[in-house]
């Protein structure tokens, strides 16, 4: 046989002619899998951070509240934890006259019964006190408020007229005086009350304004108003 004439040999063969058909090259279907996984990740953030912007500005845009304090409230009144209105207290009565009412000073609480005027002597037919002016005298009821015993004593009251003037009690009217005035150290005890006079010597046609009471020399004292007697 003559080697020119037979079937070719067989040489190299283009790509592609034969097998199977070739695909192009792309991710591997892992890689596929998590690249979707990303994608819906990103989404719901963004959706979620959208939603939290919205709020912000919701938020933002409404009006400040207002102050429900007690100054805020009008026509005198307040409102309460319920949220309800209610009238403001009345102020505190100013007293002219505290004749009658009763005061506290330290230990002791007095209570003014009455006041007279224009004595012009004190004591008895034998022996008494004249008046320099006239006499004024001053009846109180004093009650020991606190624990253990107390003294009361007439030279620690003091009496004021309108125009300011302030008188001291004078102690030899109460001592010559014929009336029980208990207002000379006169020992009371807890819960124990005297009923006493105190006696000034004060000029005529004076007007009285207030007494000035003390449970003692120290204490700071109560002012009783006269109403101008």
């Amino acid at each position: 046989m003559n080697p020119g004439h037979g079937n070719p040999a067989p040489g190299p063969q283009p790509a592609g002619a034969y097998g199977p058909p070739h695909h192009s090259a792309g991710p591997p279907p892992g890689r596929r899998g998590k690249g979707c996984l990303y994608a819906v990740v990103g989404g719901v953030a963004a959706l979620f951070l959208m939603a939290a912007c919205g709020v912000i500005v919701g938020t933002a845009s409404e009006p400040a509240a207002t102050s429900s304090g007690p100054g805020s409230g009008t026509g005198g009144e307040k409102a309460d934890a319920g949220g309800e209105k209610r009238a403001r207290p009345a102020e505190k009565e100013k007293v002219t006259d505290g004749v009658g009412r009763e005061y506290r000073d330290g230990k002791f609480a007095f209570t003014v019964t009455k006041v007279k005027k224009g004595v012009a002597r004190v004591g008895d037919e034998f022996a008494g006190s004249e008046a320099q002016g006239q006499y004024v005298l001053v009846h109180v009821t004093v009650e020991n408020i606190g624990d253990e015993a107390r003294m009361f004593d007439g030279t620690n009251q003091k009496l004021i007229d309108t125009r300011g003037r302030e008188f001291e009690a004078d102690t030899e009217a109460a001592v010559w005086s014929n009336q029980d005035t208990k207002s000379f150290l006169e020992q009371i005890n807890p819960g124990n009350s005297v009923k006493g006079v105190v006696i000034f010597d004060v000029p005529e046609n004076v007007r009285l304004k207030a007494i000035e009471l003390h449970d003692s020399m120290f204490s700071g004292g109560v002012t009783v108003p006269l109403g101008g007697r």
